[in-house]
């Protein structure tokens, strides 16, 4: 079941890439829209079919490769992954969706984006390191041509930078897989037949620090984060919403699964550390995210200080800090998706994403007034706004990471209290005041380009108001993480923690 999800995207790819020339841009788009839906409506299948009860893995599918390398196609969901293969998919359609109905070099265009959907849903899915590993690298080449051929002025830089900072974050994953099946004496890359117990408190501290540095640079985390502004900001904005809102989360899923997850003990020695780091990741990202002028950087730097929200939840170590990550992961990309959808939008009818440029966007005659408030209603999701899938997500990190490490969780809170301050900036300047051109007419915005941010905007208020549809598939899950971890190492890091 979970192979379509991976394999329908590649058929999609192939079949698309042999299309005549002489096909309409507009009938290739069609096409990988067609794929898509139907992953994502295979994916909404699996997700009802998706035992909540059960914490184990699930919809499981074994093949042998290759003995020697130990490698193997075994794919499994859980309640940490099953949410993150949805907004996949779904992330996926939009970007499609929203990509120009007259993109230049479609057949190619067309064929990475069901490439990198294939590959994260791969890594999603594997249970197998080495298959991890395949799929992980699977989307670098696609999202290094999707940014060097269809991005910004500074495309061939953006697209280098992130080209190479990936590719260490490759290394130092595949590395660090190969020394813990080495140092365990395992003959299996296997997820479910590995165990680090065995092995010296230093050797998996080294081994766990390999594994956060590398998923580190892909969450990003400060200071592994500068390819993300120039990647993000160069990119399309159905790209960026693929990086952004899909590409960080594998980061944040390896960090977990095969941080927290694989080596338990050295997790809750190293914890103090990530709580602190991730906050100083949210901070930074808020800070910076103020001084911006570009509001699609602005919404870049935001995105570092969200990610550091993650991390503290999930060096908490308790059951409900980890729903929180969870939930945050899958909220953080909605919400991020339709502020750079709308970010686009805005830049291809006004012409320019600069706030000393932009200003009256809400004007109901001459600018964009749906436009602007569905604007408003992403950036307060993003401030974490009550009655928003942005709060309820915070909330439950805040709540689920205050006992056991208050002083970083203090410092995420105010880094969500920079977060309104940053996006009333930017919605005062771009939504509010007179337009300066007393002539000015802005293009209308179709209806077909706002279909995105209203499916978006219906997902970010319906979960907000109903969280238990976001929360209820990853209780069990996290439960059984959380009391893998030795309840001496957990007690240690909490006395540390209110020590300092």
């Amino acid at each position: 079941m979970l192979s379509l999800l991976i394999w329908l995207p590649i058929l999609g790819a192939a079949v698309i890439s042999l299309l005549p020339r002489a096909i309409p841009a507009i009938n290739i788009r069609l096409t990988a829209l067609t794929v898509t839906g139907l992953v994502l409506l295979w994916n909404i299948f699996l997700l009802f079919k998706f035992d909540i009860s059960d914490s184990g893995m699930q919809l499981q599918e074994y093949l042998p490769w290759n003995d020697t390398l130990g490698l193997s196609y075994q794919l499994g969901v859980d309640g940490l992954s099953i949410l993150m293969l949805l907004l996949n998919s779904l992330l996926t359609w939009i970007a499609i969706y929203s990509s120009n109905q007259e993109t230049e070099r479609p057949r190619l265009y067309y064929s990475l984006i069901l490439l990198v959907s294939a590959g994260v849903a791969g890594a999603f899915a594997a249970q197998n390191l080495l298959l991890f590993f395949l799929f992980y690298e699977l989307e670098l080449i696609p999202f290094y041509l999707l940014i060097s051929i269809w991005g910004g002025e500074k495309r061939t830089y953006a697209a280098m930078k992130f080209l190479i900072y990936t590719a260490v974050s490759g290394a130092l994953i595949l590395a660090t897989f190969l020394g813990t099946v080495w140092l365990t004496g395992s003959t299996s890359f296997d997820y479910n037949t590995l165990s680090t117990q065995a092995l010296s408190t230093t050797l998996q501290i080294i081994l766990l620090v390999g594994i956060v540095l590398g998923f580190g640079i892909k969450i990003p985390l400060v200071p592994l984060h500068t390819w993300l502004p120039d990647a993000y900001v160069e990119a399309s904005a159905p790209i960026a919403i693929l990086l952004g809102g899909v590409l960080a989360k594998l980061g944040t899923y390896g960090v977990l699964r095969f941080g927290m997850a694989l080596f338990p003990e050295a997790w809750s020695i190293l914890a103090p550390s990530l709580a602190t780091w991730g906050a100083i990741s949210a901070i930074y990202g808020a800070v910076t995210a103020i001084a911006q002028k570009d509001i699609k950087r602005m919404v870049a730097y935001s995105s570092i200080g969200h990610m550091g929200y993650i991390l503290l939840a999930a060096a908490a170590s308790t059951s409900l800090a980890l729903i929180g990550a969870i939930a945050q992961m899958f909220s953080h990309g909605i919400i991020l998706a339709i502020l750079f959808h709308l970010i686009g939008v805005v830049e291809d009818k006004v012409g320019t994403r600069e706030l000393d440029k932009l200003n009256g966007l809400m004007s109901p005659i001459r600018g964009l007034p749906l436009t602007s408030a569905l604007l408003i209603l992403g950036g307060m999701a993003s401030a974490g706004i009550p009655g928003m899938t942005g709060f309820i997500a915070e909330f439950i990190v805040f709540q689920g990471s205050f006992s056991v490490f208050p002083i970083p969780t203090l410092l995420c809170v105010v880094a969500s209290g920079l977060t309104a301050v940053y996006f009333v900036i930017l919605l005062n300047r771009t939504c509010f005041g007179k337009l300066d051109n007393d002539l000015a007419y802005y293009p209308k915005v179709l209806l077909s380009e706002k279909i995105p941010a209203f499916i978006l905007a219906a997902l970010i208020l319906f979960l907000g108001v109903q969280p238990s549809w976001l929360v209820r598939w990853s209780e069990p899950t996290t439960t059984a993480i959380v009391a893998a971890i030795p309840p001496i190492e957990k007690t240690v890091t909490t006395q540390v923690a209110l020590n300092q």
